[in-house]
């Protein structure tokens, strides 16, 4: 499935029954932006905290639960790439944490439930704690007082306004070339370390190591920072022309945030304004922005189109008669798929595993999950491994699709091919559900 980054705005629009398929033929890339928009909505209505947590749980019902991944956080990537932690940027997700293990001649990658989604499955039960109220709460107040005006008019003292900056696509232009180029990388690499306030115990080691590897550009030396600093810089140049970012919203400095996410994506789906003028700017040639009010028309008329299938088709659950979109009836998530590959559309692309298989299989998973044998990083890119999440409590999900059947997810389900196989780089040490290239 493609690796799709998400906003809050996308989320918040669809259904229950819509985000089921959401979920099931997409595999939804859980950024940290998303998780502190959703959780400031806390402290949305201070005289009505009841209405708050709704509007909490209304998002939470809604969040991926079978196939999401969740990001690391674009500050740390910033710092890994610095000290030499090379950051995947062509849409791999970079997913924090996971212990190697190994049972008998297993090897694999064990991910416990990130904090994160623990925290939306206890918002989906109602509970939330009052450190989340104060966070809530301190965040709001923080954004309420982020002043853009005052960013704008330090750009104006320097001479940079609308006659400089005429579009969006100046602004990246601008901000492009002081972050990508050649000359005068030392400075260059300085703005970048004072823009994002790295550690001042960090500074020594991320000079010592550009100067081992011969000074290069900064966008050689560290590519996830230039990227992220042109993004930065982009903002910030786009606020001296009132006519491409308000200052009046300072929830734009939020909503920007999500494009530090986007090389970890195949598509970016969302419903904000700002990001459908701004995100085509940034995608790779293999990426694609789709507007979230045509994905969620998409999810409701294949929500209906499963609804015609007989009720004991359904009952078997989404992994087995949905384990792909629908072939016929253009469908835009069919179209999104086309566009990544058409072999998805030829033969049904399953493995019949008989009982005794099945059950081999399972075996091999929960002995890796339940290990407590941990080994180092393996270098050996032959050898397979699996990879490993828990689901907290039951395989079952509360979600009714259209009223008449309960989504289940499968311990044992037909495994697709030619698909986009799970895998670690053994250079980079970031696994990702895409297959991934020798790292350069």
């Amino acid at each position: 499935m493609l690796t799709t980054l998400f906003d809050k705005s996308f989320l918040q629009s669809i259904s229950v029954d819509e985000s089921v398929w959401f979920d099931q033929h997409f595999t939804p890339v859980v950024c940290p932006v998303f998780y502190a928009e959703t959780l400031a909505d806390l402290a949305l209505t201070p005289n009505d905290p009841a209405f708050a947590e709704r509007e909490v749980r209304k998002i939470a019902d809604k969040f991926p639960q079978m196939s999401g991944y969740p990001c690391a956080s674009h500050f740390t990537m910033i710092v890994g790439d610095l000290l030499g932690e090379v950051a995947p940027m062509d849409g791999r997700v970079p997913i924090p944490g996971g212990r190697h293990v190994k049972s008998g001649e297993r090897r694999g990658i064990v991910f416990d439930e990130s904090p994160e989604a623990l925290a939306f499955i206890r918002w989906q039960r109602g509970d939330f704690i009052a450190l989340e109220r104060l966070y809530a709460s301190g965040f709001r107040r923080g954004l309420a007082a982020l002043d853009l005006t005052a960013q704008r008019d330090i750009l104006h003292s320097f001479g940079i306004d609308q006659k400089i900056v005429k579009s969006l696509a100046d602004a990246k232009a601008f901000a492009s070339g002081i972050a990508t180029g050649n000359d005068k990388a030392f400075e260059r690499l300085r703005i970048a370390v004072t823009l994002f306030d790295i550690p001042k115990h960090l500074h020594e080691t991320i000079l010592r190591r550009w100067n081992e590897t011969s000074r290069p550009p900064l966008s050689e030396f560290a590519p996830y920072a230039a990227y992220a600093m042109m993004v930065e810089l982009f903002f910030q140049l786009a606020l001296a022309n009132p006519n491409l970012i308000s200052t009046e919203r300072p929830s734009n400095r939020m909503d920007i945030a999500y494009l530090f996410y986007l090389p970890f994506s195949q598509v970016f789906v969302s419903s904000d304004k700002l990001h459908r003028k701004c995100v085509p700017l940034f995608l790779r040639d293999d990426q694609q922005f789709v507007w979230g009010i045509d994905l969620k028309a998409d999810l409701a008329r294949m929500n209906a189109h499963y609804l015609t299938l007989p009720e004991s088709e359904r009952e078997r659950g989404v992994m087995a008669f949905a384990h792909l979109p629908p072939k016929t009836g253009d469908f835009l998530t069919a179209q999104i798929y086309d566009r990544f590959g058409k072999n998805w559309r030829e033969g049904s692309y399953e493995v019949e595993l008989d009982d005794d298989a099945k059950k081999r299989l399972a075996d091999d998973i929960l002995s890796l999950a339940e290990s407590t044998e941990t080994i180092p990083a393996p270098d050996d890119p032959d050898n397979p491994i699996f990879i490993c999440g828990h689901w907290p409590g039951a395989f079952t999900s509360g979600r009714a699709v259209g009223g008449s059947y309960r989504r289940i997810i499968q311990t044992i389900f037909p495994i697709p091919l030619n698909r986009f196989a799970s895998s670690q780089c053994p250079t980079c040490r970031f696994t990702s559900r895409t297959s991934w290239p020798t790292c350069k």
